[in-house]
């Protein structure tokens, strides 16, 4: 395999007009351009300043040469660094799976979850597999259940809200693992139904926690060039994590006690999480935030700050190119923000650039969950069982079929997000998920003898959702809002999202009796219309863009 030529990288904030910036080796000659970042604002309470995307300046024929760094060039040269904003930013894949993979856990043990959850009921209410007295549970007791770890994580995003920016992501992360195994081991163990729901509630304060701090880790500390493709594996492990539980119901459904197997598998993967994020540094970007804003020794953070870059990116102990990019950032902190307020408003959130983020990334997540995604799940079982595909109430292995499916689509969507773009990703799928949903509503209202176009309507659906909503809602929500109030927007973004999916599935029942199940989905058709055209008129492409870039261009 060949090498790659890795090439220090450096932190693409512009420096203050009377210092810019002017990269040369000691042959003098100029390195490459790098992206033109207008000046934004912070908060001391915002600890976000993680590398969200780190320019590589790349030139092959310096490999292994020194950078140094001059401040006080012409406003011509550092004009003619900063024009070019178009080049190929080169990274390496070792450097980078790492700090993706231990976070992207977090989301595996999400989707776990899904489909452990619904093996694990069928198991836990049969007289005979259960291994319990208390097997016979009543429709309210099993829905407490079934939706234990959703309010849990409701829970979880409303107190990340207020700490998020003091725990930082590592911690956030960590806290997270830790609850994951202590609620998969409660749960596994329990003598009785109220401790199940006790860990079925630690288990969803885990969820709450890492799917607010996953997908920041991930976006903050990866190359720009490849952030799309990074955050929309997360989703991907989200699917395998479905996949994964669907197929441990379907081994362990007719063992005794079977549901106890399934969900302590969690609390092995849970630990593998905690000792990754363990390992990793924090964000060098947070720590130096943290010393501008005097939130402790000043040199210690700094210190820390070099230590994690060259860890984060592979680098020897002693090297001078780690320091001198802190440097450089510290000059950059210091000189733009010794203007803004210390502390932002706990409101902020709500205010300028960060409500029209709110409205984008809030917006996405609500219309994922609105446009029906629980309901044609719950479905799902019922129409592929109408149609042949599986034998009578084998649940968990149709189940399997459709968690192969999506893992398939989403994998789709990882591949083209960062090729294609967002938006026409995002129009092309919730299209097909409207078409889908009138479909549906057909099949129920006069097409029920062709079971073939309710099995092709789930499909398009599952399809659909997948190279959609599914994938770049999370990754929009990651990457919109302002680093002042990062943090706290997307812990709204995520209570919005399990509060919306709280309420659907809560309202589906009254809500199908009343109207039908064809009524049903054809209003869920009538929202994804209305989500259609909100993304058309309201969501940005983001596509390329740095976090930073996408703060001084798309939010101002």
């Amino acid at each position: 395999m060949a090498s790659t030529v890795f090439t220090p990288p450096v932190f693409d904030f512009k420096l203050s007009p009377s210092h810019p910036p002017n990269f040369r080796t000691k042959r003098s000659k100029p390195v490459t351009s790098f992206t033109h970042i207008n000046r934004h604002r912070f908060s001391a309470g915002n600890s976000h300043f993680a590398p969200s995307c780190v320019t590589f300046l790349t030139q092959p024929s310096l490999s292994g040469r020194r950078l140094g760094f001059k401040v006080g060039a012409s406003a011509e040269e550092s004009e003619s660094l900063v024009s070019d904003a178009t080049y190929e930013e080169e990274f390496s894949w070792s450097s980078v799976i790492i700090p993706f993979l231990f976070p992207a856990l977090g989301g595996l043990l999400f989707g776990y979850d899904i489909g452990a959850t619904s093996g694990a009921t069928i198991s836990l209410q049969s007289p005979e597999l259960s291994g319990t007295t208390w097997f016979n549970l009543s429709s309210i007791q099993l829905g407490l259940v079934v939706s234990g770890s959703l309010y849990g994580a409701l829970l979880g995003s409303l107190l990340v809200y207020p700490i998020a920016d003091f725990l930082g992501r590592r911690r956030e992360l960590i806290t997270a693992a830790m609850l994951y195994g202590l609620g998969g081991a409660i749960t596994a163990y329990a003598p009785g139904l109220g401790v199940l729901l006790v860990g079925r509630l630690f288990y969803g304060l885990g969820i709450g926690l890492a799917m607010h701090g996953a997908p920041l880790y991930i976006a903050e500390t990866c190359p720009s060039k490849i952030r799309g493709t990074l955050v929309s594996l997360k989703e991907l492990f989200i699917v395998l994590g479905i996949l994964l539980g669907y197929f441990v119901g379907s081994f362990q459904i007719n063992a005794v006690g079977g549901w106890r197997y399934m969900f302590v598998l969690s609390a092995p993967v849970a630990l593998i999480m905690g000792l990754g994020m363990w390992i990793l540094p924090p964000s060098p970007r947070w720590l130096l935030l943290r010393a501008v804003q005097g939130k402790g020794s000043f040199q210690d953070l700094k210190e820390k700050a070099i230590l994690s870059l060259r860890k984060l990116r592979g680098r020897p102990p002693g090297e001078e190119v780690s320091e001198r990019q802190i440097e450089e950032t510290l000059v950059s902190l210091k000189s733009s923000y010794t203007d803004q307020e210390s502390e932002g408003s706990f409101l902020e959130v709500f205010q300028g650039s960060s409500l029209k983020a709110f409205i984008i990334g809030g917006g996405l997540v609500l219309f994922q969950q609105i446009t029906g995604q629980p309901s044609v799940l719950y479905y799902a079982g019922s129409i592929l069982q109408s149609a042949g595909f599986s034998t009578a109430s084998d649940a968990t292995r149709v189940s399997v079929v459709i968690g192969v499916f999506k893992l398939l689509m989403t994998w789709i969507a990882v591949l083209k997000v960062d090729d294609l773009g967002r938006r026409p990703l995002l129009i092309a799928g919730v299209s097909g998920i409207a078409l889908s949903l009138v479909l549906l509503s057909a099949y129920y209202k006069f097409l029920g003898g062709f079971p073939v176009v309710a099995v092709a309507a789930l499909l398009l659906y599952v399809g659909c959702y997948q190279i959609s909503f599914g994938p770049i809602s999370w990754l929009m929500v990651s990457e919109i809002f302002p680093i002042r109030t990062r943090g706290r927007g997307i812990s709204l973004a995520v209570l919005t999202n399990f509060g919306s999916n709280a309420i659907v599935t809560f309202a589906f029942s009254p809500l199908k009796e009343f109207l039908g199940a064809e009524n049903l989905f054809l209003l869920f058709g009538a929202i994804a219309l209305l989500s259609l055209l909100f993304i058309v008129v309201s969501v940005p492409e983001t596509k390329g863009l740095s976090l930073e870039d996408i703060e001084s261009k798309i939010l101002k």
